[in-house]
């Protein structure tokens, strides 16, 4: 039987991918559900190709062009974050892919985990913001969380087959982005296009500047924490240019694996849809003689405070990840709408965590308050810089 496949965000990077994932076995898949927050004429045209059960279009001003526009096609059009909460939960899917940016997929995440579906997980913030509360709803609707993002399926597919055998640590790898050996008198100056510039991966602006300021691992870091039941010491972050290893398990003996391939996102992608199995693909393979050097390198963290910031975040616990999201969404924002410098994201970022009231024990009510806080706060500040 063919899995039928939800996807959040479908006119994004990760979205797109996937549906060439899936065009690429029409045997194994089927798109049921397929979301955008703006835009309209992708996902008409997705619309029109797949012919999924149902569209969500997130912004309801967008509802009627939609609707028009699909008049003939035997799919149902609907509009707002409530009815992709809402459409998550139909008994017609079985895997929700998430790929939404940001915060936005934390609740339809959370209502798929209660209607029992299995989730392929693109969206890291989810796990960052509400990691504690997620992870319970999983173990309590029995529901599989596969990771799409390439380092933690890296980490995933090193531990197939290790069960009861003790992690002592995992190393997540970072390309080091555009800006990997620049001084710091060079970062003071950077551009918006110069951090779009990444060497290695085609991803959305968002996860780009994340990379380019390293908070990308930050929050994978906090996400590994929940994904895996880690504790931070067990998680280290080393510099890999190459990207050709996207991450590494030592075990209690010290024997190390590591997962490796090319740069490309349709693998964790096909991996997390078709697992525990895989399926034959035509994707480009790697061919050693092509890199006959990998390097590492120590992360700089005078000029990437980011992770640091991430850090703290994660053993404090509480709220503080959820704040660190919020403020760095907003710091991204200005950055890309070119408000502030490149390296006051990091001060904007800072000063949301000291500045906004610490939350022990938050409930999902409680995430939804704080994020709305942070992002107050920091878009306060930021208009006073």
């Amino acid at each position: 039987m063919r899995k039928r496949v939800a996807i959040l965000g479908s006119t994004g990077s990760i979205g797109k991918q996937t549906l060439e994932v899936i065009e690429k076995h029409p045997d194994d898949f089927e798109v049921e559900v397929l979301t955008a927050l703006n835009s309209v004429d992708e996902l008409i045209n997705q619309a029109v190709k797949f012919k999924p059960d149902s569209v969500v279009i997130g912004n309801e001003d967008k509802y009627e062009e939609v609707k028009t526009a699909l008049a003939r096609e035997p799919v149902k059009v609907y509009a707002g974050s409530s009815a992709i909460d809402q459409v998550v939960q139909g008994s017609n899917i079985d895997v929700v892919l998430t790929a939404m940016v940001g915060f936005s997929g934390l609740t339809p995440t959370v209502n798929a985990i209660k209607a029992g579906k299995t989730i392929a997980l693109a969206n890291k913030e989810t796990m960052v913001v509400a990691g504690e509360i997620v992870t319970e709803l999983a173990l309590k609707n029995k529901v599989s969380i596969l990771p799409v993002d390439s380092e933690h399926s890296a980490i995933f597919q090193c531990l197939a087959g290790e069960i009861g055998n003790s992690v002592e640590k995992i190393y997540l790898t970072a390309s080091g982005g555009p800006f990997r050996g620049k001084s710091l008198e060079h970062m003071m100056n950077v551009s918006r296009e110069d951090a779009l510039n990444h060497p290695n991966w085609s991803m959305g602006n968002k996860i780009t500047i994340d990379s380019a300021s390293m908070m990308n691992k930050g929050l994978e870091a906090i996400e590994a924490k929940w994904l895996f039941g880690l504790k931070p010491e067990q998680i280290d972050i080393i510099v890999h240019p190459q990207s050709i290893i996207h991450s590494i398990v030592q075990f209690e003996d010290g024997s190390m694996k590591a997962q490796m391939g090319l740069p490309d996102m349709r693998l964790p992608i096909q991996y997390a849809l078709t697992f525990p199995g895989r399926l034959k693909s035509d994707f480009e393979r790697f061919n050693f003689l092509d890199y006959p050097q990998l390097t590492f390198e120590k992360l700089n963290e005078d000029i990437f405070k980011s992770v640091a910031l991430a850090y703290r975040a994660m053993e404090e616990g509480g709220s503080m990840p959820c704040v660190l999201n919020a403020a760095n969404e907003i710091a991204v924002d200005a950055f890309l709408n070119d408000k502030i410098g490149f390296l006051q994201m990091f001060d904007i970022i800072e000063r949301t965590m000291e500045g906004v009231e610490y939350v022990s024990h938050p409930t999902l009510d409680d995430y939804l308050v704080l994020d709305k806080t942070a992002r107050e706060f920091a878009l306060k500040y930021i208009k006073g810089l």
